[in-house]
């Protein structure tokens, strides 16, 4: 089973260099962009800016590769797994800032903070595998066809 899912992920994430490059620039300035609008509404943030490489770059782009071309249900599943797990990680590690009283806090509670913020980030997959690839085909579909 292990076996079968390794050799998934590499067909997977053996795509073109150019689609790479595509989903690291597009996801990059998202989770910068994130971490920016999370600071000024004082919600949540990252400890270090360096994070938005770690998270974005080097962890939800090989999972929207891997995840790219199943169905909208599908990605959401898979990415509340592994937004689950990136939130829980975060906040107990203290690698994620929680603002006291946020609005998420205000309105979901304490308890369900990072339960919603899984909730919602677990719509990066379906939503940034349909983004990249639009703007892949925008730039490359001559090349695609």
């Amino acid at each position: 089973m292990i076996q079968e899912f390794i050799v998934y992920a590499k067909q997977k994430l053996n795509v073109d260099k150019r689609l790479v490059a595509i989903y690291l620039i597009i996801y990059f300035s998202w989770g910068m962009g994130m971490d920016k609008f999370g600071t000024i509404m004082e919600i949540a943030r990252f400890t270090y800016w360096w994070q938005v490489i770690t998270v974005y770059s080097l962890y939800m782009v090989p999972f929207s590769l891997i995840l790219r071309g199943l169905p909208f249900h599908q990605q959401y599943a898979y990415g509340l797994v592994t937004m689950c797990l990136l939130e829980f990680g975060g906040y107990l590690l203290g690698s994620s800032y929680a603002y006291p009283d946020n609005l998420m806090d205000q309105y979901l509670n304490i308890r369900n903070f990072s339960l919603g913020m899984a909730l919602f980030f677990a719509l990066y997959y379906p939503a940034g595998n349909w983004i990249v690839g639009k703007v892949y085909f925008m730039l490359f579909k001559k090349d695609a066809a």
